[in-house]
């Protein structure tokens, strides 16, 4: 018997009514780019990550790629990520010209080894990209506290970890900014691609809105070169109906690992984080 690790047309049976009615609403209102959908979840999301912005973009990557952007970082810059990650955490870096400078994991975690980030920073480095890989966070008190000691951006790539906290506070805004991906195998996953940035920063935020729409505050009036990286009206209806079912269905993982981890306790060669 093969276990699908994601079962999407399962997910999309409960919630069909749902998502028809939104996107047949999209459709029949034809606001298809940036429309009002997009708007409200923004608010939503940033409500339900407790920060004070969402910006809504076409993909997790982009949401990297840009939130570096955003904060001046490129040719001549080194970004600390981690090694144990997707290729999209490192891509983005290299995307805007600057230099990912890798660092091993925690054997525990998985996560960023906290205790190799100093050996790495340089005169070059600009930022710290942990990854809260698997929905766990990373340890971010130890890491911010490095960050500020040596002026560095910290970016919460939070792609894994949709609705995870850490200390009680939820991932995403309690670095400078945060990037999620809503890639469909997500725990919260599009009907396509899609990402959003999460942060408390007023000014990255408005960057990051003129990065993602051609570098236009408005129609036609461009004031910084800037990209097509925005969050279809379709995936944000989407977007808004599993939202509300997201905390259940992480319950529902978090069930499911608890038994793995109870039936395969004494399995030689596996290692859960």
């Amino acid at each position: 018997m093969i276990v699908p690790f994601v079962d999407l047309k399962a997910q999309y049976k409960t919630i069909a009514s749902q998502v028809d009615e939104a996107m047949g609403r999209v459709v029949a209102d034809s606001d298809f780019v940036l429309g009002s959908d997009v708007e409200i979840f923004e608010r939503e999301f940033a409500d339900f990550c407790e920060a004070e912005y969402a910006i809504g973009l076409d993909s997790g990557t982009s949401a990297l790629e840009l939130t570096l952007r955003a904060y001046g970082i490129g040719e001549g810059s080194e970004v600390i990520t981690v090694s144990h990650t997707f290729i999209a955490t490192v891509a983005s870096v290299s995307y805007t010209g600057a230099r990912p400078v890798l660092v091993d994991v925690d054997r525990d975690t998985y996560n960023i080894d906290i205790d190799k980030i100093e050996a790495a920073i340089t005169d070059r480095t600009k930022a710290v990209l942990p990854v809260h890989l698997y929905g766990q966070s990373a340890d971010l008190d130890p890491l911010l506290e490095i960050a500020r000691k040596h002026n560095l951006i910290v970016i919460e790539d939070a792609c894994q970890s949709h609705g995870a906290r850490y200390k009680g506070k939820r991932v995403g805004a309690l670095g400078d900014a945060g990037c999620f991906s809503f890639y469909p195998g997500k725990n919260l996953g599009a009907f396509g691609d899609a990402g959003m940035v999460v942060t408390n920063n007023k000014e990255t935020a408005e960057r990051i809105r003129l990065l993602r729409n051609y570098g236009q505050p408005r129609k036609y009036q461009h004031v910084i070169m800037g990209y097509n990286r925005r969050l279809d009206s379709l995936q944000a209806a989407v977007l808004r109906v599993k939202l509300q079912h997201l905390d259940q269905w992480n319950a529902s993982r978090q069930r499911a690992a608890r038994l793995y981890d109870e039936l395969l306790e004494d399995a030689e060669g596996i290692k859960t984080p």
